[in-house]
């Protein structure tokens, strides 16, 4: 499978392009995190990706085929999303909230049956929150309701899974829970996953690819050790940039040191 963006640009009406010429491809299972500033554009390309907003130009493939082009339903079955995770208003509980996830092989006035149960609870325990059954999401932490909603996305059986700031607003356990989660599922499961990160070092921890936006709406994409360096990260932040490599568990992992502003 072949999942890409190719040349997309976006502005809002009577607006310039905030996002422009974007081009990536995912050919394989892999882990593709997007950074960039504040107000850089990495949610609305995410959502434009999804065609939740309206490329101006270019658009998003899968396998070739525009995404404009396939039927709702379809396109939903092969990608799930996973948006922020705020604080759940919801009083369903979480297996209700999982099961969810299986609206896409759902009829316009389809029921879930056993089978779609099952499978949420599947997913449940793939991610490892089995013991959050019977919990209402709204008495549950951030980090519990975001791997819930991790859950969810997995419940329709995706080939593409894409994330938006998985690990903000989560202490370290819960970080390294959901970081460590999205690992496994592209190498156990085979799914591709695009997440919007703040976290160089996570991005440097977890993926492949990286696609980092500039202040100018264009983007910097390839592999990720090439692509968040200190020069394009100081360009990007416009910030001083240091990376710092250490060997730990036979793993080298990368500090991300912002040491000064960049002059004007």
């Amino acid at each position: 499978m072949v999942f890409e963006v190719k040349n997309g640009s976006f502005g809002y009406p009577r607006s310039q392009n905030i996002l422009k010429h974007i081009t990536f491809s995912m050919d394989q299972p892999e882990v593709l995190s997007v950074l960039g500033a504040n107000g850089a554009g990495k949610t609305t390309l995410l959502k434009c990706m999804l065609g939740l907003l309206p490329w101006r130009e270019g658009g998003t493939y899968l396998d070739g085929r525009d995404i404009k082009d396939i039927p709702y339903h379809q396109f939903w079955q092969k990608v799930g999303y996973v948006p922020q995770a705020k604080a759940s208003v919801f009083s369903c509980n979480t297996e209700d909230m999982v099961l969810l996830g299986r609206n896409a092989h759902l009829g316009t006035f389809g029921q879930p049956g056993k089978r779609d149960r099952e499978i949420a609870e599947e997913c449940m325990e793939e991610i490892g929150i089995a013991h959050l059954k019977g919990r209402a999401c709204s008495q549950i932490s951030g980090g519990e309701l975001q791997m819930v909603l991790i859950a969810r996305a997995l419940a329709a059986r995706p080939s593409v899974l894409v994330l938006d700031e998985p690990e903000s607003n989560l202490d370290f356990r819960n970080q390294l829970i959901v970081l460590r989660a999205i690992e496994r599922l592209c190498r156990e499961k085979g799914i591709y996953a695009v997440v919007n990160t703040h976290y160089p070092e996570h991005a440097l921890s977890i993926s492949q690819k990286a696609l980092l936006l500039t202040e100018e709406g264009e983007a910097v994409f390839g592999a990720a050790d090439e692509v968040l360096s200190e020069a394009n990260l100081d360009r990007a932040f416009g910030v001083e940039v240091k990376l710092y490599p250490l060997q730990l568990k036979n793993r080298t992992f990368t500090c991300v040191l912002p040491v000064g502003l960049k002059e004007a």
